[in-house]
């Protein structure tokens, strides 16, 4: 199949408007229209997970860590992220990388490291902002089920749980149809009286054009009326980490253990035990500290991720346990979740899990 089925599936899972600004998830080399016969996972697009997928037959990495996050000027291998590419080039290898995206829908890498974990009741710990937006648009009633069935089709009307979500009110539409127009109804140059359906629907920003385009397509009148507006709601299905609460309270300790097989790391850095039973649980896949004082202020018993600072873990002041578990430990669980969601929807298509650890930090 060609590549760009597998990316725009992969984008409709983890929009890539929603990866960090300093982030470059998405295609990192390759073409979107070249054909794909088989792909390889990973974490880290390294040299040697390149001669993986070379000794393999794999001309698709797919990776969670973009393998390029910095402007190249030059291309003549004096570096790993150089020689990747030029080693990717020369195979006709692809590379697409599912970051931050990945990192901020809630059913993406902090959704697998609950799994893991047995957490129930899971809900994305610091929401988006300014992510949603809301179309309001008049049409004839007859015409709403199917202008309604558009709009929902093309990503709008999702609220939590619940989608096919609007608000219809009817009313009275007035028009006059001038010179070179094709009204759908009314006479030209006389005012026309029509019965119409208001309808309003919330969507994600990202999916504005394309909820536009369908609105155009689906609405019966030449000139469509309709308004885009920004809302300060916050977006509960995207954003940073994730919480959660265990089955059953677990003596720290008993957790702590649990969490280090569970999540195969071979070692924690914990903070000073409060002697407190561990309900509810906070997570972030990868560098996490800066979510600190929300794990806090959602009442967390224990905060799960990577990459704190000396001087940062002070700020748990027996308020919360912090357990950091390395930034490999708290993604590489990352792999599963790509194979598991691209064999559900490509059945047949070859996907391998690559078995190199990329991990740069070694333990004795």
């Amino acid at each position: 199949m060609k590549l760009r089925e597998l990316t725009d599936f992969l984008e409709s899972y983890a929009p890539l408007a929603y990866q960090e600004n300093y982030d470059n998830a998405g295609l990192i080399c390759g073409n979107h229209d070249m054909d794909i016969t088989s792909a390889l996972i990973c974490l880290d697009s390294t040299e040697e997970v390149l001669d993986e997928a070379i000794a393999l037959g794999c001309n698709l990495v797919i990776a969670h860590h973009p393998i390029v996050f910095s402007g190249i000027k030059k291309l003549n291998g004096k570096n790993y992220v150089e020689r990747v590419l030029i080693k990717a080039i020369r195979n006709n290898i692809a590379i697409y990388a599912s970051h931050t995206n990945l990192d901020n829908v809630h059913n993406g890498v902090n959704a697998k490291i609950a799994e893991k974990l047995g957490l129930v009741n899971c809900r994305v710990l610091v929401p988006q902002k300014g992510g949603l937006k809301k179309l309001i648009t008049f049409c004839p009633e007859d015409k709403a089920e199917g202008v309604r069935a558009a709009l929902f089709a093309a990503g709008a009307g999702t609220i939590g749980n619940y989608d096919e979500c609007s608000f219809n009110a009817t009313g009275t539409g007035t028009f006059r149809a001038g010179e070179g127009s094709d009204p759908y109804v009314g006479e030209k140059g006389k005012q026309h009286q029509e019965n119409e359906l208001r309808i309003e629907t919330i969507y994600p920003q990202h999916v504005e054009s394309q909820l536009v385009r369908a609105l155009l397509k689906a609405h019966p009148y030449e000139e469509v009326a309709y308004d885009l507006v920004s809302l300060s709601n916050s977006y509960n299905r995207v954003g940073a980490g994730l919480i959660g609460e265990l089955p059953e309270e677990l003596q720290e300790m008993e957790f702590l253990k649990g969490l280090k097989a569970s999540m195969s790391a071979d070692c924690i850095r914990y903070t000073a035990l409060r002697n407190k039973k561990v309900k509810k649980v906070a997570i972030c896949g990868g560098s996490g500290s800066f979510l600190l004082g929300d794990a806090i202020r959602n009442q967390a018993d224990v905060f799960v991720t990577a990459d704190f600072k000396y001087h940062q873990i002070f700020d748990a002041e027996n308020r919360i346990v912090i357990a950091d578990i390395g930034h490999y430990e708290t993604e590489h669980f990352t792999k599963e979740l790509f194979y598991e969601v691209l064999k559900k929807k490509f059945s047949t298509f070859a996907l391998l899990i690559s078995k190199i650890n990329t991990n740069p930090i070694k333990y004795l």
